[in-house]
């Protein structure tokens, strides 16, 4: 069996976390500490179409589909975890910019990683679900 250096802190820190109240224990995890920054379904979607480049407000909540009140809270996180920067401009009409830090930036390696997993692997789970098709057709 493969383990990554990692590993071996995972399978400590949900040892340490068995009794489940979300604790790591004294056990500190990069993995898990790395999923709770950037793991929650909001945060990962700003990231990821944060990726193309720079996005207005009304921009991020047309391709995300937040809400604003959410898409405010998770920007407000984001920018203050280092992922993300904002820019105001003044002029009219007035307008909020975001885009990702060196440290959001980051991140697209890992973006592309899951895709690629996700297209490998996703794909291949809905195939062998799907059902076979059978020819039932004679040749009589």
């Amino acid at each position: 069996m493969r383990t990554s250096k990692y590993g071996a802190d995972l399978r400590a820190a949900m040892a340490a976390n068995a009794h489940g109240d979300g604790q790591h224990g004294e056990v500190t995890c990069t993995v898990i500490d790395s999923i709770e920054q950037i793991g929650s379904q909001w945060r990962l979607i700003v990231l990821h179409d944060l990726q193309d480049g720079e996005m207005r407000f009304n921009e991020l909540k047309r391709s995300t589909g937040a809400s604003s009140r959410t898409l405010s809270r998770v920007l407000d996180d984001l920018q203050d975890l280092g992922f993300v920067d904002r820019r105001m401009e003044e002029d009219a009409p007035v307008a909020t910019y975001y885009s990702l830090t060196e440290k959001g930036a980051s991140l697209c390696p890992v973006f592309d990683a899951v895709e690629e997993w996700a297209e490998e692997w996703m794909d291949a789970e809905a195939d062998a679900e799907s059902p076979a098709t059978v020819d039932v057709s004679s040749d009589d």
